[in-house]
């Protein structure tokens, strides 16, 4: 499984390293850095002790979005009160989900927002899936190299897995399908009810691979029947 773990506009050096370092040890060896060069600051090499290599190959990118130009399925994580969005998988629900993504989708990301303000809404809405870490506490406390600790330990169970095979037809059906969905709200005049909306950009990213499929014919179906 290819995932690779994106930090958003990150300020301070040393959690780039911490970040680098729970990436090395749990497996992990694409980090890109978007709109931010503090990973240039030596704080970040020295706290990274003995995983210089995923600074030295890290990526920088001047928007999430060119981040993600490659990825097929993104995750971005988000504490709850700072987002219209609504669903939220916890790391440990993350992991069936993204197994079986890795059988039809090459190329997943993990998205990890600023230290002080996380990710934009319009951030969020690059992603298939939010998820967030369930806390006891009032105020959530993780800093970003704690954040990252977590979901790699999560996740390292997947990075064992073998690499699946992914058929070319599969891996813009999830892309495909949002787009398609997004046609056919504008074609029944419903595009400007945001609560709909927003629930289809929450649920599509939870469908499995089959569901997508049939789903796709669905749509298919509508879209010649409208056309009559």
């Amino acid at each position: 499984m290819h995932l690779s773990i994106v930090l958003v506009s990150p300020a301070r050096a040393e959690n780039i390293g911490a970040a680098a370092r729970a990436m090395k040890t749990m497996g992990f060896t694409d980090l890109r850095i978007v709109a931010s060069d503090a990973h240039n600051d030596p704080a970040a090499r020295r706290v990274a002790h003995g995983s210089g290599d995923i600074l030295d190959n890290l990526t920088t990118y001047e928007t999430l979005a060119d981040a993600l130009h490659d990825i097929s399925f993104t995750v971005a994580t988000t504490a709850r009160g700072r987002s219209k969005f609504h669903y939220y998988a916890t790391p440990a629900e993350l992991v069936p989900l993204m197994a079986e993504k890795s059988q039809w989708l090459p190329k997943m990301a993990l998205v990890f927002g600023r230290e002080d303000s996380g990710l934009t809404n319009d951030e969020l809405a690059l992603a298939d899936v939010l998820t967030g870490v369930p806390m006891v506490a009032d105020y959530p406390s993780l800093n970003l190299g704690q954040a990252v600790m977590v979901y790699c330990y999560q996740l390292a169970s997947l990075m064992q897995m073998p690499v699946a095979p992914v058929a070319e037809v599969d891996e813009n059906q999830l892309a495909a399908l949002r787009a398609r969905t997004d046609r056919l709200l504008t074609a029944l005049n419903v595009a400007d009810d945001q609560k709909m909306a927003e629930w289809l950009q929450q649920r599509l990213g939870l469908l499995a691979q089959r569901d997508t499929a049939m789903l796709h014919r669905l749509l298919h179906d509508i879209e010649k029947k409208l056309a009559e």
